[in-house]
């Protein structure tokens, strides 16, 4: 049964019986526990909107209680048959507790109001429908009753039935007021038309547009965690294009929407860099999940921007980009508080060496294959694979012949790096053994020596071992002034 403003043969294009969303045991428990609570409970949001959708079960659950979420998760809690302990948190209302694989949050059904300044609300206690009103979208406004007198009834009262059957996000108020009062929303709206592929409602795409300077009220960790969800999506484009329309990527990554624009001096113009990255994000996104390799994606040609210029001989040129634009990969991190640990410096190598593999598909020798092997390490083939998804000419015949030359790359690495054992290695002499032979302290003609042994090795001028590497040495030494 559909309480709603839609007629039930809207229910037609999904599973009608509810009560298959609410199947699962821990519904019994919860709905036991409210009863004998005497308290109105209901599933709502995304479990609900993602069963609807037939999506993977989610493993969150929001419900929510006419009355004190608190005391129905611990009551909860007590029926369970195995101990489970409860997360409370007072200054929100809120409960939460883990059941086997799911994770379930129980909050007492509120009404908000808001400040101009701060995203937080003040909370008073309300009904089932004042909580359905501060909900971000109608598809997430809907609930199913897990009460005795209506179980598994679908209470809908902004037809978010019909806006899931016509893939549309759209606020369940004005949508003004909607993003005005907690602007997080506005990233919210893009990226669940990134992750859904729905579109977003005319007016509320608007007033995204109207309301995105306000965006700077909102945390920088709340900010990249909406970020990620979107660079997640099956085709991230869709969301960092909406980003860039609405004018939120300007308060969040100015300098990606920098990229956005062509200019033409005496004929010639240089390719969008912005709408360029976005095709390498969606190529990457079809290659793998990793989200770190999508952030490099997305940042790779960020340094082109400040590089710019017009050469009246060669045209536009963007000498050092790669250089800067890793550079600017620590300041953003650092901005939007993302972490600075190996993580960052993973993108930062990505986005330095993002080039690299381009100019020695040109000209494939074995000394340049070797540095490539060791400067990449054990990111070698998270940087090929962004190479080949760098490609986006439209010309099938470049195209081909660009995936033919990182072909051969990648032949060339496997041959080098068989032969060779150059990824990670370190010099098979050592600084020790090298004081030991000369009776040395520690010096600088150490590291001269070690670093020659190195670029011997990596030049092919002798050959990744000991015997080489020592006699090497000796040579090395006696040119300096050392003796044995």
């Amino acid at each position: 049964m559909v309480r709603s403003s839609s007629l039930e043969n809207n229910m037609q294009d999904f599973n009608t019986d509810l009560k298959k969303a609410i199947a699962l045991p821990v519904f019994d428990y919860i709905a036991k526990a409210a009863d004998k609570l005497s308290l109105e409970t209901y599933v709502i949001g995304g479990y609900v909107r993602d069963f609807l959708l037939e999506r993977l079960k989610s493993k969150d659950i929001d419900v929510v209680a006419v009355g004190s979420g608190i005391d129905l998760a611990n009551e909860v809690a007590e029926m369970l048959p195995a101990k489970t302990k409860v997360q409370v948190f007072k200054n929100y209302g809120t409960a939460m507790l883990k059941y086997k694989e799911l994770e379930i949050e129980f909050v007492g059904a509120r009404k908000e109001s808001y400040v101009e300044h701060s995203r937080n609300p003040m909370v008073d206690r309300g009904s089932l429908q004042d909580d359905q009103n501060r909900r971000d979208f109608t598809i997430n406004a809907m609930a199913i009753s897990l009460n005795s007198s209506d179980y598994g009834v679908l209470l809908d009262p902004f037809d978010g039935i019909t806006d899931l059957q016509n893939k549309i996000i759209k606020t369940p108020l004005d949508p003004d007021i909607t993003f005005s009062d907690d602007p997080l929303r506005m990233m919210r709206a893009i990226r669940f038309s990134s992750q859904l592929g729905f579109e977003i409602e005319t007016s509320s795409l608007v007033s995204i547009t109207k309301n995105a300077k306000r965006i700077q009220i909102i945390s920088e960790e709340r900010i990249v965690d909406e970020l990620h969800k979107i660079m997640l999506s099956d085709k991230p484009s869709i969301g960092l294009k909406l980003l860039f329309q609405t004018g939120l990527l300007h308060f969040i990554l100015p300098e990606l929407a920098d990229l956005q624009g062509v200019e033409q001096i005496k004929g010639q113009k240089h390719k969008d860099n912005f709408y360029h990255t976005l095709q390498v994000v969606d190529n990457i996104a079809g290659k793998t999940d990793k989200l770190w390799l999508r952030w490099a994606a997305l940042l790779h040609d960020i340094g082109k921007a400040p590089t710019k210029k017009f050469d009246k001989k060669v045209g536009w040129t963007f000498h050092g980009h790669e250089f800067l634009g890793s550079k600017m990969v620590k300041k953003i991190f650092k901005r939007l508080k993302m972490p600075l640990n190996e993580k960052m410096k993973y993108v930062q190598k990505i986005v330095m060496m993002s080039s690299r593999p381009v100019i020695l598909a040109e000209n494939v020798t074995d000394s340049a294959v070797r540095r490539l092997i060791f400067d990449a390490g054990d990111d070698l083939d998270d940087l090929m694979t962004h190479c080949e998804a760098d490609i986006t000419t439209k010309n099938k015949i470049k195209e081909k012949q660009y995936l033919n030359n990182f072909a051969l790359v990648r032949q060339k690495i496997k041959e080098v790096e068989e032969r060779d054992h150059v990824r990670n290695f370190q010099p098979p002499i050592s600084g020790e053994l090298i004081m030991e032979t000369f009776n040395l302290r520690p010096c600088r003609e150490i590291g001269i020596i070690k670093d020659a042994i190195k670029e011997a090795i990596l030049e092919g001028e002798i050959t990744n071992d000991y015997d080489a590497a020592f006699e090497f040495m000796l040579k090395k030494a006696e040119s300096i002034g050392l003796k044995k």
